[in-house]
């Protein structure tokens, strides 16, 4: 499961092995002054937008990767059964991320700080 780790400066998204290889891609690092807003997402494998590329994507199940649709370009790493965080970025390679926590709430609150 992808982890957030937070320093005054920046967000940094650290991804297990298996994810990264699902994803194509390795660790994710934003500088927080790119944020412009942060969001709870009750339901992690509905909040991505768009198509899947690249990455994996088991219905029901997992989503690791990257989205592409109109709202731009999401990286995505959620399971089942769990709420996500949306932080929507401004200036980067992706305009936003969608993580999976458990306790979205108080990550959300620690990423707006």
């Amino acid at each position: 499961m992808a982890t957030i780790d937070l320093t005054p400066d920046s967000i940094r998204i650290r991804l297990t092995p298996a994810e990264k290889l699902w994803a194509l891609r390795g660790d994710v690092t934003v500088p927080r002054s790119a944020v412009t807003a942060v969001t709870v997402q009750p339901d992690g494998l509905r909040a991505p937008r768009g198509i899947r590329a690249p990455g994996l994507g088991l219905p029901g199940a997992r989503k690791v990767g990257t989205w592409r649709g109109r709202a731009g370009k999401e990286f995505v790493s959620v399971r089942a059964n769990q709420p996500a965080v949306r932080i929507t970025l401004t200036g980067q390679r992706y305009d936003a991320l969608v993580i999976g926590a458990d306790d979205a709430a108080a990550v959300a609150k620690a990423v707006r700080r």
